[in-house]
Order: C-alpha cells, then structure tokens, then sequence
C-alpha cells in the first residue's frame, strides 16, 4: 500500500494494528505481543511498574523499532513511513516533555501544528483553527494567554492534551494522562479523551495505573506482566481477580460498581 498525505478531517478508519511485536534490552524483554486500537475507541494498558506498558507504547507510537513484528496504521507500516508523515499521524502526549521556554499556552499549544506546516514559514488559517478548536475542547480559553510556567499541574496536562489535539492526529497515544491530578481531573480527563475519539475518529492508547477509571471509561484493556499479555478484552474480560493478583503481587478483589455496573477492584493492606 502506497503512502498517502493526512488531512485534517476526522478519522472514521483509523485503526491500530500491533502484530506480535517483540523487544529487548538487558535485562527487559518485551515477549511477543499483539492488541488493536480502533477508531472513536479509548484502548488502556495497565500493568505494573516494569511490566513494559511504556515500552509497548514507545513501539506502537513508532518512536521505538521491534526486534519482531510490526505495527501498522490504517494497513501502512508505521515504521516505514517517513519521520514528517508519521508525526501527522500520530500524537503522543508526555506529561514529563522538558519545558525550554516559558511559552504563552496557545504557543504551547500551537507546536503540534508543527508536522503539517512543513517548508511553510508561516502557520495558516487552517492551522490557527485546529489551535484554537483544540483549545476550546480543553477548557483553556481563560489561560491561553498565560505562560505554561505559571498554571498548575493539571492544567498543564491539560495543555499537553490540547497540544496533541491540535495535531488532528489519526492515534493518540497518552503515558499516564492522570498522574498527580485529583480524582476530578482524571475523570474529566478521560471523559474527554472518549468524547473526542467518538466525535473526532481517533483511536486512542492511554497507559494508565488508575485501574478503576479503565475500567469504567475503556473500551478495551490490555494487561500485562513482566513483559507478557496476561490478558486482553473487555473490562470484564481483563477484570478476573486471579490474574490481577498475579499481576499486582497482591490479593485483590473483584465486584461491580453500583452506580455504574462495571467491574471495580479493591485491595486490603492487611496481610
């Protein structure tokens, strides 16, 4: 399948394709793991710390090459396309990217054109729009003229986010959105993150430890330990407490949400 340029409307087929794909590096291996990312739905991958969540995203991302098989967007090899093409594609939201300059936040926000403004010297209509629609659907009217020094954590997460929209990437990937933010913020943060691949077609990949929130508001999980897929589905595929111990090191237990009806796990400190 040929290349083709991005466009900036929504992304009806996006779709993510791991394929048994396999890393190492001493003393890390990453064992041979596949899952999809769909478009208009939000894909989570929890697991411990050192289970390899970021390593599997680094790779799905294109950033990181597999010692073994391949990812592919929309049925292209990501890691064929050209550097350009596949920033266009595919945005990644860090909440640790080192801050140079003290940015007003629509600057800030305004980098994510930077893949579709090419040989331009300029940025243009088009992409003063996106900047603005992706500042709007992150709440940050009120700060964008402020500098991305003087907001808080969670707003500057929230920035990161609207940085990432502004891209109008096919894939979002998202390492720990709700690290440090109140339970307020992480719901918000990812009620946002499905509405938009709803509304938008963007397939969306978050790494995240907030076990319950994913399995409230993912689509589909994917869990892994020690560089292995212990499981992968539906919340109530992946929420078995056996393979959450397992995983966890610690006896957890299983029941249902009342308010909502979807699995919720609890764990005692007691031994």
């Amino acid at each position: 399948m040929g290349i083709s340029e991005a466009g900036d409307g929504p992304r009806a087929n996006a779709c993510l394709q791991v394929e048994d794909v396999a890393f190492r590096y001493p003393p890390f291996e990453l064992a041979p793991t596949s899952f999809e990312a769909r478009a208009g739905e939000l894909t989570a991958i929890i697991g411990p710390n050192g289970s390899g969540k970021s390593t599997l995203l680094e790779i799905s991302s294109g950033h990181l090459k597999p010692v073994a098989g391949r990812v592919r967007l929309d049925g292209e090899d990501l890691h064929r396309l050209p550097a350009r093409l596949r920033a266009q594609r595919v945005g990644v939201a860090r909440q640790d990217a080192p801050l140079l300059f003290s940015f007003e936040v629509r600057e800030f926000v305004r980098q994510g054109r930077h893949p579709h403004v090419g040989p331009r010297l300029f940025e243009s209509a088009e992409d003063n729009k996106w900047v603005e629609w992706a500042i709007s659907n992150t709440n940050l009217e009120e700060l964008a003229g402020r500098r991305i020094t003087e907001i808080s954590g969670g707003e500057f997460q929230r920035a990161v986010l609207a940085r990432t929209l502004a891209q109008r990437p096919r894939l979002i990937l998202l390492d720990e959105p709700t690290a440090n933010l109140d339970i307020g913020y992480q719901i918000e943060m990812l009620r946002l993150l499905r509405r938009l691949a709803v509304s938008e077609g963007f397939a969306v990949v978050i790494v995240t430890h907030e076990l319950n929130l994913a399995a409230e508001l993912a689509d589909w999980l994917l869990l892994l330990e020690a560089g292995r897929c212990l499981s992968r589905g539906t919340a109530e595929q992946v929420f078995q407490a056996d393979l959450l111990s397992r995983a966890f090191h610690t006896r957890v237990a299983v029941d249902r949400n009342p308010a909502s009806g979807r699995p919720r796990v609890s764990w005692s400190v007691s031994e």
